[in-house]
This record gives C-alpha cells, sequence and structure tokens, in this order.
C-alpha cells in the first residue's frame, strides 16, 4: 500500500496498516452507512480530494475490503460495496464513532463545523414518517454564513426518499428552518435538542412539520451516547 508499514505481526498492527491511514476510517465511515456510488462518497467527505478517495478506495480493494462492481444500466459507472471483511468492520466504525462522542470534549468537536457534510447526514438520517403524504420541502438557513451557502433544502417525497439540493429546486417551502450553522451541528450531534435551544432557531411554515421537528430531524448515528466530557 505504498507505506512503511509497523512491521509488526501484531493483529492490531496489520489491521492498522490497512484501516488507519489518513482518511481510510471516515470513508469507512461512509462505506457502512450504505453509500456506494463514488460522487455520494465524495458528498459524505467534501474535504477529502477525489485523487485521495479514488486511492483509499483502491487501497481497500486490494486489502479485500472493499469490491467494485460495474452497473450494467449504467456504462463505465462502478458502485464500492464492503466485502465480508468489510462488514466486519462496522462494530470496529460505531465502536471509534461511540468512543468520539463519549470521550471528545463538545468545543473541540463543535470547531469543525461543515455546512455540507451536516446536511448530507441531516438527509441519510431523516425520518420521514411525521411528514404529510405529499412532497413536503424544508429549507435551513444559515444566517451565519455568506449568501452563496448558507440555504439548503430537504426535499422529502410521499414514498420517504428524501433529497438534499444546493439550490432552491423550485418547489413551495413547507418550513423555513433559520439557525446558526453551530446551534444546528450540536442539535445533530445530540449534545443539545431543538426545545433546549428553541431561542436559537426561527420556524416559519407549516405547525404540524415543525412540532415534530426533534422526531424527523436526521441525528448521528451516535447522538444517543451519552457525553461524559463537556
Amino acid at each position: 500500500m505504498g507505506q512503511a508499514g509497523y512491521k509488526q505481526f501484531c493483529p492490531v498492527a496489520m489491521a492498522s496498516e490497512i484501516v488507519c491511514t489518513r482518511w481510510t476510517m471516515v470513508l469507512m465511515r461512509e462505506l457502512v452507512a450504505g453509500t456506494t456510488r463514488f460522487n455520494d462518497l465524495r458528498r459524505g467527505l467534501p474535504k477529502m480530494s477525489p485523487a485521495l478517495l479514488s486511492t483509499r478506495l483502491k487501497e481497500l480493494e486490494l486489502a479485500g475490503v472493499v469490491e467494485r462492481r460495474p452497473l450494467r444500466a449504467e456504462k463505465s459507472v462502478f458502485e464500492y460495496h464492503l466485502t465480508d471483511a468489510g462488514k466486519d468492520l462496522r462494530s470496529v466504525v460505531e465502536a471509534l464513532g461511540n468512543w468520539g462522542q463519549k470521550w471528545v470534549e463538545s468545543s473541540v468537536s463543535l470547531k469543525n463545523l461543515d455546512p455540507s457534510l451536516l446536511m448530507w447526514d441531516m438527509r441519510r438520517n431523516l425520518n420521514p414518517s411525521p411528514f404529510p403524504k405529499r412532497r413536503s420541502v424544508v429549507q435551513f438557513i444559515y444566517s451565519d454564513l455568506p449568501s452563496t451557502k448558507n440555504s439548503w433544502w430537504l426535499v422529502i417525497e410521499p414514498d420517504g426518499m428524501v433529497d438534499l439540493c444546493w439550490s432552491n429546486p423550485g418547489f413551495d417551502v413547507d418550513l423555513y428552518v433559520t439557525t446558526d450553522l453551530r446551534t444546528m451541528t450540536s442539535i445533530w450531534m445530540g449534545l443539545s435538542t431543538v426545545a433546549s435551544d428553541r431561542d436559537k432557531i426561527e420556524l416559519i411554515g407549516s405547525r404540524e412539520i415543525a412540532a415534530d421537528m426533534q422526531t424527523w430531524l436526521g441525528l448521528s448515528p451516535f447522538a444517543k451516547q451519552k457525553k461524559l466530557v463537556s
């Protein structure tokens, strides 16, 4: 894999040579979450260069962790799927995430704000069941960001499919959510709630959708882990 390695027979050292290179565990987080397309992996890893992403995927493929499969319906398009060895890393990814949620200080976590990653994860984990059985649109407006980056749209279809838009999709908006990025990230991480931060959030539109926001909001899969450091 182009690295010197630890040169130890210890299984921890040998496994670390595969999964502990820079960005690899974060990439595994996306693969474990079910992301398979290269462009979707990029959306979940917005600060990772395409070249490095391609390199890490090739390394994982050579290590037998990932399998690249061609799509019959789309020429020259591939998907990346976890092998049995890759699926066996799910518990490792979950344990690492729970440890970070439990022991890394909130102030440290909330220094690393990223609206594109936040909204992508919210889209992936959103619970569509509280929404009416029609297309619903929620627009998030981050008041502390420049106008070119402060608006995001979640489009929830009647069948439960959820899409994230960077530009106005042209549909009527059911609920406008205006807040700052730190507040929404804190809620997503489970460090606070919609109710506890209600004075920092402006909700305009459907009262029913607004009332159920904590229920449908796509929180981090680690949000339930109790944090032991403030």
